[in-house]
């Protein structure tokens, strides 16, 4: 399998773990709030990676050099991404949130275009706004309330889509000085450090902090903490992280909308949850902009013609 075929699988891979963390983040808020949840389950991804370095053959050498050089993404993401993310949908319906995060890919081509000299061509730009169109139109079809506070909302949501798209943008770059589980595990450290303050924080405001624990007590909370501490939090950074070193940051970033389409199935699967009319078209959008966006068919088509064209001036030759 070349390179370039493992980056599409390990993206691939990222979006149906993100997709299916939404019913395990469903589970853990009915437990705990937002912060807690983010807390605990960074502080398994910090302490099960931390297990990896300690029990590998190869021991990281990070230096406070490497932390300075690297703080930048892990503020991106995870930390500015979720933490914007959380006190946005605090102010918002989660359908606001999900149509203003539909402009990540969008976002990311604007500033790899700036910052990393990418281009895409056409058929990727109109892939990539399908795909735009296609999560939009779901949440739009849902119905959207808008109020006089959502506006607040709206703007930590899209300052959440910006920290997304920076990271794509940065990890790509970053890529090519540090190596995977480098990136990875300042990027989980610092996730560990900023949630854990900020929900402990909070608990000291509302003298509550004999409940910070509380929720590991629940099963079925711990079951969600796992699933989103290990693979949505832990092996989800490792694949993005891979992908970046190896595709363009517009590719990679078009695949979190493929995540949508597995949310929405797997709510069916799993939730009874049913589909409607403009669900499936939604996701058929969404899919057709994802597919264009890294299949070059023009380019195709243009190679075989050019192909007839040789054949056609060899039989000439001859």
């Amino acid at each position: 399998m070349t390179a370039s075929k493992k980056a599409y699988t390990a993206a691939v891979l990222q979006a149906s773990i993100i997709g299916l963390s939404f019913l395990f983040v469903k589970v853990a808020l009915a437990e705990a709030g937002p912060l807690d949840v983010l807390a605990h389950r960074f502080t398994l991804s910090f302490l099960a990676m931390s297990l990896m370095m300690l029990i590998g053959h190869k021991r990281l050498k990070i230096t406070w050099k490497d932390i300075k050089a690297l703080l930048p993404l892990a503020l991106l993401y995870p930390a500015g991404f979720f933490a914007f993310q959380a006190f946005g949908l605090f102010y918002t319906s989660s359908s606001e949130a999900g149509i203003i995060q539909a402009s990540i890919p969008v976002i990311t081509v604007i500033l790899a275009s700036w910052f990393l000299g990418e281009t895409t061509t056409l058929q990727q730009k109109i892939g990539i706004l399908l795909s735009a169109s296609g999560v939009a139109f779901m949440f739009l079809m849902k119905g959207v309330s808008l109020s006089q506070s959502s506006l607040l909302g709206g703007i930590l949501i899209f300052i959440s889509a910006i920290a997304s798209a920076g990271y794509n943008v940065l990890a790509r770059k970053i890529s090519k000085r540090y190596s995977l589980m480098e990136m990875t595990y300042v990027m989980l450290s610092i996730g560990f450090v900023v949630f854990n303050v900020l929900a402990l924080t909070q608990h000291a405001f509302n003298h509550s902090m004999d409940t910070f624990l509380v929720p590991y007590g629940k099963p079925a909370y711990l079951l969600a903490i796992v699933y989103l501490g290990l693979c949505s939090s832990l092996v989800s950074a490792l694949l993005s992280n891979y992908a970046l070193s190896i595709l363009k940051a517009s590719q990679v970033s078009v695949f979190m909308h493929l995540a949508t389409v597995i949310t929405l199935f797997s709510g069916v699967l799993f939730l009874q949850e049913t589909l409607s009319a403009s669900d499936i078209g939604g996701a058929l959008l969404i899919l057709l902009g994802v597919f264009g966006t890294q299949i070059p068919l023009f380019k195709k088509r243009e190679s075989h013609a050019q192909l007839k064209q040789v054949k056609k001036e060899g039989v000439g030759i001859r």
